[in-house]
């Protein structure tokens, strides 16, 4: 499932989103991109997914999800390679998004997403008002939610993926490039989920077909 309506009212304030990714940089595995907007009450402890622990945002998921209005989004491998990493981001913002409004059934005043750039004049779906925040997922709770929906998403994709490719360690690394993962790479060359435009696995590929 990738979006749901909200269990409680959202009251009578401006509808604002909040949007974030997760998995920009790592060599293997989607991006995924949520959209939030939170809904009363309010999950307490929102915070930027990455300065928050496992076991708290493995707490504040689940409120997330039933308290508040949210969509979810995953571009794959294939697609990143496609479009580039920055496009695949993009275009995993707007499905996000996307998804959250046809869950509200309404349109939001703004989106607020998180970084220095927005879907806005790069994705031709993109239809709202948009404002890049720089660090944005530790200064509006709506971006705070959403990246911790697309860090946990993202997480378990990763920790599934392991059991068949075990020897890369995604369970761990979550398919960012640490030393084993690299290691691994340079012994057993990429598997379908690497990102094949990316210079480390492009270059394990090479060494690959040149065995």
């Amino acid at each position: 499932m990738f979006s749901s309506t909200p269990a409680n009212g959202l009251g009578t304030a401006p509808l604002v989103i909040g949007v974030d990714e997760a998995g920009r940089g790592p060599l293997a595995g989607p991006v995924v991109a949520a959209a939030v907007v939170l809904c009363k009450p309010c999950p307490g402890g929102l915070d930027d997914s990455k300065k928050l622990s496992a076991k708290k945002r493995s707490k504040l998921e689940p409120q997330i999800l039933s308290r508040c209005a949210w969509g979810l989004a995953v571009v794959e491998p294939e697609e990143i390679d496609r479009l580039n990493i920055f496009g695949a981001t993009m275009l995993a913002m707007t499905l996000a998004t996307q998804r959250c409004v046809e869950a509200l059934g309404a349109e939001p005043q703004e989106v607020l997403i998180d970084g220095n750039m927005t879907p806005e004049g790069r994705r031709e779906e993109w239809r709202w008002p948009a404002r890049a925040i720089v660090g944005g997922d530790g200064k509006e709770a709506c971006i705070s939610a959403a990246s911790i929906l697309a860090k946990e998403y993202r997480d378990r994709i990763m920790v599934e993926a392991a059991k068949a490719h075990p020897q890369y360690g995604w369970d761990s690394n979550k398919g960012y490039g640490s030393k084993g993962h690299m290691e691994a790479l340079r012994v057993h060359g990429p598997t379908p989920l690497h990102r094949r435009s990316f210079a480390p696995v492009a270059q394990a590929d090479l060494f690959a077909l040149s065995k």
